[in-house]
């Protein structure tokens, strides 16, 4: 009966070792993944805190240089941009040109899963006529050290067209 026991206990033993072997890199695995979700959703929500004190460097900031940026939906805003340097050219700058005052994020809500960064967020700025702008954002970044090198885009284009469509471009 004695052996039996023991049998029983170095086979339970052994397999907490297993099942320990099986598990343990899992979780190690779990705290690196959050390790790297709390610092991706923290470089995007200072990122977008700055912008919203009135900085500047948003795109710069938080974009790789190579980063592919859509534009989703449809309509002559839409569609994909290789590059910042492309972005900013394409979209941002003819759009902040037609603006008195730049969009600025009023609030924002900010998820982080694995290496994408969620967040959603409604702008508000004024159009070189003197009409307001407002739009809601939901912007999905996809991250690697800390720079979203992809990111798909939905917003209002209907709203967002109507200004590069109204207002003159100064350039």
């Amino acid at each position: 009966m004695r052996i039996a026991t023991l049998r029983h206990t170095r086979a339970a033993a052994l397999g907490g070792a297993l099942l320990l072997g099986v598990l343990l890199p899992g979780l190690a695995q779990a705290d690196v993944n959050s390790e790297v979700e709390a610092r991706n959703k923290q470089a995007v929500s200072e990122a977008f805190d700055r912008w919203a004190a009135g900085g500047n460097t948003f795109f710069r900031d938080i974009l790789a240089p190579d980063v592919v940026w859509t534009i989703k939906g449809s309509g002559p805003s839409a569609g994909t941009h290789h590059g910042v340097d492309a972005f900013v050219g394409q979209a941002v700058q003819p759009f902040a040109a037609r603006l008195s005052e730049p969009v600025r994020p009023v609030s924002k809500q900010v998820w982080a899963d694995g290496d994408h960064v969620i967040i959603q967020w409604d702008g508000t700025g004024v159009a070189r006529d003197g009409q307001p702008y407002r739009n809601s954002y939901a912007w999905i970044f996809r991250m690697r050290d800390g720079k979203a090198y992809e990111v798909s885009a939905y917003l209002d284009l209907p709203a967002y067209d109507d200004v590069l469509q109204r207002i003159p471009d100064p350039a």
